[in-house]
């Protein structure tokens, strides 16, 4: 019996959107090729348009035209241009392929034609590289990279409140207009932008709408309200992103704010500590759901609304060429902790009326004590 992991592999994508396509090429294409690999062997099918850019860049790599696959199996004075589907059920039949295994996100249209020409698909639950859990060295560097740029962001945003006036209504006021959270996160993500990176949904969200942790942030931010700044992008030389949250206050807020804070700060410091190899994913979860405990700061729903309130997220997820990557640290996690995994650590709690508190950084799991690669400060005050 054959096992899987000798099963050869077939990808049919754009590889600068789609993580395992990129592990696998470490080649920035934006249409749609093909990747086979057997018994060690990799093949690469380009189009015109990429082919002689391929054959500089990818080494190690049969690098095989789209156009001269396509003269092989158009009938003769065909002007049809066919399909990559048909392009990779002709280098399967040359290569010997009768059985593939392919991303869980393979195209089911290219599926039924491979299956339909007598090639065996077989869907993997995950990404088709496992091995992308466990991060290398030139990895972490690549991660480090991404978060030097995402905390240069965060700084940008942090300086544009720290030089922000309050107006009597308590909007906040920059440069003699209101300063809005869609304000902040252009300067947000423009500094970002400079520095090499493409920041997508950057949050900046104020006071309510903090409560919601995936919610852009709109309006006017005003002063004595927690507002979540979590910026997570994509650096575009390397494909790895950032990921961080910090939540600051222009003003005094009221004493609870404060309280939640320290919750928060004591909850993420606890977690990360806890944070080693072969620990129980569920661990770092477990540890900020007991701080916040004894901090007095339960979880459950809003008596009058029913919405949710407290701390009700996963602790953190791994991270990598996604944003979310295995492994996942939450109360229904399964599994243990890998030595150079790269993992987030992003405790909050979340409150209608006084609003949202997130931290978040990253760190490398070890032997011993965790790596954080995250440098900027936890002020909370600007």
């Amino acid at each position: 019996m054959t096992s899987k992991s000798a099963i050869p592999k077939l990808i049919i994508s754009a590889s600068v959107s789609d993580a395992d396509m990129f592990y696998a090429t470490k080649f920035f294409v934006p249409d749609p090729f093909i990747f086979l690999e057997k018994k060690g062997k990799k093949l690469v099918v380009m189009s015109e348009l990429e082919i002689d850019r391929a054959r500089k860049s990818m080494k190690g790599f049969e690098i095989w035209s789209w156009n001269e696959l396509e003269k092989k199996i158009s009938k003769k004075g065909s002007l049809e241009r066919l399909g990559i589907a048909d392009i990779a059920i002709k280098l399967c039949k040359i290569n010997k392929v009768s059985k593939a295994r392919v991303p869980g996100n393979f195209p089911l249209e290219h599926a039924r034609k491979l299956e339909e020409n007598g090639i065996s698909v077989v869907p993997v639950r995950g990404s088709i590289f496992p091995e992308r859990d466990l991060k290398s060295p030139a990895e972490i560097k690549a991660i480090r990279a991404a978060l030097k740029i995402t905390q240069e962001g965060i700084y940008a945003g942090k300086e544009a409140l720290k030089r922000s006036s309050v107006s009597k209504n308590g909007q906040l006021k920059l440069d003699g207009s209101v300063l809005t959270a869609e304000r902040l996160r252009a300067i947000i993500d423009t500094k970002i932008l400079e520095l090499g990176g493409i920041a997508q949904d950057t949050i900046v969200a104020c006071g309510n709408q903090g409560c919601d942790p995936h919610e852009r942030g709109h309006g006017p931010l005003k002063a004595k309200l927690p507002i979540i700044v979590d910026v997570f992008p994509r650096i575009s030389k390397t494909g790895y992103h950032g990921d961080i949250t910090r939540t600051f206050v222009k003003g005094r807020p009221k004493d609870v704010v404060f309280k939640i804070y320290d919750a928060v700060h004591a909850a993420q410091a606890n977690s990360i500590a806890a944070i080693r190899h072969d620990v129980p994913t569920v661990v770092p979860h477990q540890v900020v759901c007991e701080t916040f405990e004894k901090h007095g700061f339960k979880t459950g729903k809003h008596p009058k609304t029913g919405v949710n309130q407290g701390f009700f997220h996963g602790t953190g997820h791994g991270l990598g060429l996604e944003i979310h990557e295995m492994p996942r640290m939450g109360k229904k996690s399964s599994g243990t902790l890998l030595e150079s995994q790269v993992v987030t650590v992003e405790p909050g709690l979340y409150y209608p009326g006084i609003g949202g508190m997130r931290l978040e950084d990253v760190v490398v799991v070890t032997k011993r004590k965790p790596r954080n690669l995250v440098d900027i400060e936890k002020d909370m005050l600007v």
